[in-house]
């Protein structure tokens, strides 16, 4: 049984991550594209000024994938195995959960699915945001990567703690009183764990750079105009760049709120097929195909059997 529920999850997960393709390719990409391309000017910028300052220029690494693959192949494979991953991982705690709630298995599942988007995605994303390509600098992806997994684990284990306070409380006080003492609880820790957490543009390695050109002190990594940080001008194709002039814009507001708005609604599908489609194949796996549930058949009357009068 176990195994057979956990390749549903998969399944729906893997159906999610179709549909979560499709919306990507329709809303997303047009945005990538265009941090793509303010990207690209920026680089081009940076090694001109680099140039005339008269320091070392990083040779651009090698592009290991086109960006067509990137778009197609490399964003179906991501999302579909990310899926199904997490429609897997929704199976494998319905079946460890199976028979501790008096619930549906369709409402168990949902509730699971609820648990995972706000533990995966919603709550880090509070404090660490999804970002597009041009917003991040090379030199602090490990622990970026590494502050991202913290803010996961963190999130998933005060979730649960939440859910095990209000089943304590609920020994005492009403159903109703224990959610909201446990949700105001949970907000609290919560909020100091997003104050502890440093912030991206506040990392040592951001510090350092500031003095570089493309750099300055802010509080995350989305790219900042970029001006001639020297006490001098530089010239560049015959163009005199006086100190502290800007040279290049910062990077678009609209289109970073547009790919974190995406982002959002494409979790928000995923986890939600996920719990439709996971819930409506177990329904039918656990009654042999029928559509009903044991509990559904055992509380609905027959046609031959009279409705008792209320």
């Amino acid at each position: 049984m176990e195994i057979r529920a956990i390749l549903r999850g998969a399944l729906a997960g893997a159906l999610a991550g179709v549909l979560a393709f499709a919306f990507s390719r329709i809303f997303a990409e047009p945005v990538i594209n265009k941090a793509i391309d303010y990207e690209s000017g920026r680089d081009a910028i940076l090694a001109e000024l680099n140039k005339a300052a008269g320091r070392a220029v990083a040779p651009d690494g090698p592009e290991i994938f086109s960006r067509s693959i990137q778009s197609t192949v490399g964003i179906a494979t991501g999302l579909i195995l990310f899926s199904a991953a997490m429609g897997a991982l929704v199976a494998v705690a319905y079946v460890v959960l199976h028979g501790r709630f008096q619930v549906r298995p369709r409402n168990l599942v949902w509730m699971i699915a609820g648990f995972g988007f706000l533990g995966v995605f919603v709550l880090p994303y509070v404090k660490y945001p999804a970002n597009p390509p041009a917003i991040g600098h090379t030199f602090t992806i490990t622990t970026r990567g590494h502050l991202y997994l913290a803010m996961v684990g963190c999130s998933l284990v005060l979730l649960g703690l939440a859910v095990y306070l209000a089943r304590r409380l609920s020994r005492r006080y009403t159903m109703t009183t224990s959610v909201v003492l446990s949700g105001i609880a949970f907000l609290v820790v919560y909020g100091v764990l997003i104050g502890l957490l440093p912030s991206l543009g506040d990392l040592s390695a951001n510090v350092d750079a500031a003095h570089q050109f493309g750099y300055a002190r802010a509080a995350t990594e989305t790219p900042q105009p970029i001006v001639n940080v020297l006490s001098r001008s530089l010239v560049i194709d015959g163009k005199s760049i006086a100190p502290g002039q800007i040279v290049y814009p910062g990077f678009d507001a609209d289109v970073l709120w547009k790919f974190r708005w995406y982002s959002l609604l494409n979790q928000l599908l995923i986890w939600t097929t996920i719990a439709l489609a996971f819930g409506a194949l177990l329904e039918r796996f656990l009654n042999g195909g029928s559509g009903r549930t044991k509990r559904d058949s055992a509380e609905r009357p027959t046609v031959d059997e009279p409705v008792p009068a209320s």
